[in-house]
């Protein structure tokens, strides 16, 4: 198959990308520079400009661009540019898809924040969203950016990534180093329920559901046992032979992590309902099975 991807050279495109080429597919980067070999192509989402008949041959169009949330969650710039690296990048793919003679399949990134603060709750693809948090919002308005392609028939499969576990990437590379010091500690009560999936699951999902293409719509993109961050928690200082006693009170947490207070202390028990229904066959289920293959 033939499939572009924006935000190749970034984490999870990264290693996409190398699965995808390993297994025959024939992958070409979007990048916002002059294109250093065949295997790229230059785009400017803030102006719009794309080449579209490199789109116009894709079977696959993937979008996992936008600009980092390991930022100031207490600053206007950030949250503009969290919001706009997202919206413009999948606004500009979904259209461009929409304007082609056989428009290719989409796999539009998003994130697991959809849903808001839903307690003890299970959480699917069919749970309907609350709340008014900022990554909420951000995922609503990422989402709709896709209509485009949607409403021109195009296949599209919306990725609500939860926070992927790798040592080599946030958040995980930084609580790593946290928990070895001695540092470990719940977040608030430790009650809320904290999705996650692997790395090798991400890019196993993922690439299922490239040549899946019979399959379109949401996938939580998380395992599919959720722990409580007191789970998370105990599991990541026994991965690492440490303790974890400490506890950071939630209206710490409130005041230091700004907009993103929500996502630590809100509670998603989310389920990959979706992808199992659609024959994806989890490497790792659980908590401690996660970290033993982020860690290893």
């Amino acid at each position: 198959m033939r499939v572009v991807i924006a935000g190749a050279s970034g984490f999870l495109g990264t290693h996409l990308a190398d699965h995808l080429r390993v297994h025959g597919h024939e992958v070409t980067a979007l990048v916002r520079r002059a294109p250093a070999s065949a295997r790229e192509s230059r785009w400017d989402p803030a102006a719009g400009q794309i080449d579209t008949e490199v789109v116009q041959r894709a079977d696959a169009v993937v979008n996992l661009a936008g600009a980092s949330i390991a930022g100031n969650p207490h600053s206007r710039r950030w949250s503009a540019e969290v919001l706009e690296s997202r919206v413009s990048t999948t606004r500009l793919l979904a259209a461009t898809i929409a304007a082609t003679e056989r428009p290719a399949a989409f796999l539009a990134g998003n994130g697991i924040a959809w849903y808001g603060d839903h307690g003890n709750a299970t959480v699917t693809e069919d749970t309907p969203s609350v709340g008014d948090a900022f990554l909420t919002r951000v995922s609503h308005a990422w989402s709709a950016a896709a209509d485009p392609a949607r409403e021109a028939g195009a296949r599209v499969c919306e990725l609500r990534t939860a926070p992927v576990m790798d040592r080599t990437s946030p958040p995980l590379k930084q609580l790593r180093l946290l928990f070895q010091a001695g540092g470990g500690a719940r977040l608030g009560s430790g009650r809320q329920f904290m999705p996650m999936i692997s790395l090798r699951d991400w890019v196993g999902a993922v690439s299922y559901l490239i040549e899946s293409r019979d399959v379109s719509g949401a996938f939580n993109l998380c395992c599919p046992r959720t722990p409580t961050n007191a789970e998370f928690t105990d599991a990541l200082a026994s991965a690492l032979h440490r303790k974890a006693f400490l506890a950071v009170p939630a209206a710490l947490m409130k005041v230091a992590a700004g907009d993103l207070a929500p996502e630590l202390l809100g509670s998603v028990n989310a389920r990959p309902a979706a992808l199992e229904r659609a024959g994806y066959d989890f490497e790792d289920e659980d908590v401690r099975e996660v970290l033993a293959a982020a860690l290893s």
